[in-house]
């Protein structure tokens, strides 16, 4: 006997099935799309010119401590290394990202058919995943500041996830490591306070990420469409923890000491900041309006994406 709640969802299931684009044209358009854009970063951007004088690794208005008490008491040297060492922080986590989210689509595809469109779009993805690495990797040498990796805690989570996540979780997991560092690079790369190096790295990444949440957001609308209840119910829990892990791990703390900073007291300024709240829900709402939309965001899952800070 099913609920008013259930017979609710199944009713806009059934809507939202004939609403569904065919998977394989999606997948051509994308194999066209990255016929015409994609890039080599080793070719495409002069990693042998020098370092540039009185220019930012990060926005400011993106740094962490922005607009705090502590900010205001920084010196314009102090702020301008914070952004640098802030910058190979979310560098370190876009490559701790993208390799679990090229295991998950390696995952994904092992059971379909080698030879569609679909399929070779995921290894087209994970050919660009690849070369993303790579050039953050340097971006992070060129800067001169450490790597950031996580916690080993959140690390072995991540293994954890790699090994039994489902198929929609997989994909809100992707989107929640995809849209909102690319929200902040769409502002990154046209700035011209910001090293030239710097600007070339997001603006190749934010224009093949463009590709890979065009997919991530067609499997997952299918997925919680045709995934049984219990693989959506799964999906909302696992993709509220992620939001939550992915809230606390975004700016490493280890950057506040590295730059001279009392690490409790920039950690404590960060979680009160109200500018800094508003970045962080602002880069997140098209991707809360979309998992809303596709019913992700709902019962404990969205009160764990409130607890993180992400959800207004």
């Amino acid at each position: 006997m099913t609920t008013v709640t259930e017979d609710t969802e199944l009713s806009g299931l059934r809507d939202a099935l004939g609403l569904l684009k065919d998977r394989e044209q999606v997948a051509l358009r994308l194999l066209e799309s990255s016929a015409r854009h994609s890039f080599d970063p080793d070719k495409e951007l002069d990693w042998d010119a020098p370092v540039e004088d009185g220019k930012w690794f990060w926005p400011p208005e993106l740094v962490s401590l922005y607009d705090t008490p502590l900010w205001k008491r920084m010196s314009e040297e102090q702020r301008m290394d914070l952004a640098r060492h802030e910058a190979a922080s979310l560098a370190s986590l876009g490559i701790w990202f993208e390799i679990i989210l090229m295991q998950l689509l390696v995952r994904h595809i092992y059971d379909k058919s080698v030879t569609s469109a679909h399929v070779r779009y995921a290894l087209t993805e994970i050919a660009d995943e690849c070369r993303h690495s790579m050039m953050f990797a340097r971006m992070i040498q060129k800067g001169g500041a450490p790597t950031y990796p996580v916690t080993k805690l959140n690390h072995n989570l991540a293994r954890v996830l790699k090994t039994v996540s489902t198929t929609p979780g997989s994909f809100a997991c992707t989107l929640l490591g995809e849209e909102i560092l690319d929200w902040m690079q769409r502002l990154t790369f046209p700035d011209e306070r910001v090293q030239t190096i710097v600007r070339g790295v997001t603006r190749i990444h934010v224009v093949e990420e463009a590709r890979h949440v065009r997919y991530a957001r067609e499997e997952l609308r299918r997925q919680m469409v045709t995934a049984p209840r219990w693989e959506r119910e799964l999906t909302r829990l696992s993709c509220g923890e992620a939001a939550r892990v992915f809230s606390i791990a975004f700016v490493n703390p280890q950057v506040y000491t590295d730059v001279g900073l009392d690490r409790r007291e920039a950690v404590a300024q960060v979680k009160a900041s109200g500018h800094r709240r508003e970045v962080m829900q602002t880069g997140a709402k098209r991707l809360t309006d979309f998992l809303d939309d596709i019913g992700v965001m709902r019962g404990v899952g969205r009160r764990l994406w409130k607890s993180s800070g992400l959800l207004a």
